[in-house]
């Protein structure tokens, strides 16, 4: 009788600890479509922000409680990327799009463009990037092309990566490796592109 009591409790711990990691696994899963669920949702408010600064009106916040407004869109025709860049990288913004870092030249304009993203939203696409692919940028200002001329993976101690240039030229950067597990990796995936005349 005690053996069976044993048995039975036993069985009923099993049970508890089967629903828990399973609850743990829905949890961890939700987390990570709520990610992708944000950052593909906000794109679509930025789109119609940026219709505003693409008719010369002053960019609109796209959300009311927004800090950051769209200043330009970047596609990759190849690759069939269609992003739209904010005014501000902060760690907030970057979850809801790439951003221009303050302090470079302004996307398509002339000198260094830095935009950033993170690694598994927006900017998964840079590990499919190679040299002579081409980017669009577009402002308010009108359009400019550029083409892929390096492709490096950097620590995140690099602030030359930020450093003004001679001529037009975009860099993209996020963190490496794509497909690591923790947060703040110590390298960084680097994607310099060049204007194309």
């Amino acid at each position: 009788m005690t053996g069976e009591r044993l048995q039975a409790t036993g069985g009923r711990w099993i049970a508890l600890v089967i629903v828990i990691l399973a609850c743990a696994g829905l949890w961890q899963v939700a987390e990570a479509g709520w990610i992708h669920a944000k950052a593909y949702v906000a794109q679509n408010l930025i789109a119609s922000a940026w219709s505003d600064a693409r008719s010369g009106r002053t960019p609109r916040r796209p959300w009311p409680w927004a800090d950051m407004r769209p200043v330009a869109r970047l596609t990759v025709p190849s690759h069939h990327v269609d992003l739209f860049i904010l005014d501000n990288a902060s760690n907030r913004a970057l979850a809801f799009g790439p951003a221009h870092v303050s302090g470079t030249a302004a996307p398509g304009s002339s000198g260094n463009a830095v935009i950033v993203a993170h690694r598994d939203t927006h900017f998964a696409f840079l590990r499919g990037l190679h040299a002579d692919d081409e980017i669009e940028v577009e402002t308010a200002r009108g359009a400019a092309r550029y083409r892929v001329r390096e492709v490096a993976i950097v620590d995140k101690s690099d602030t030359r990566l930020l450093d003004a240039a001679d001529s037009p030229q975009l860099t993209l950067i996020t963190c490496y490796p794509f497909d690591a597990v923790r947060r703040g990796t110590p390298l960084r995936y680097v994607v310099i592109a060049d204007l194309v005349a």
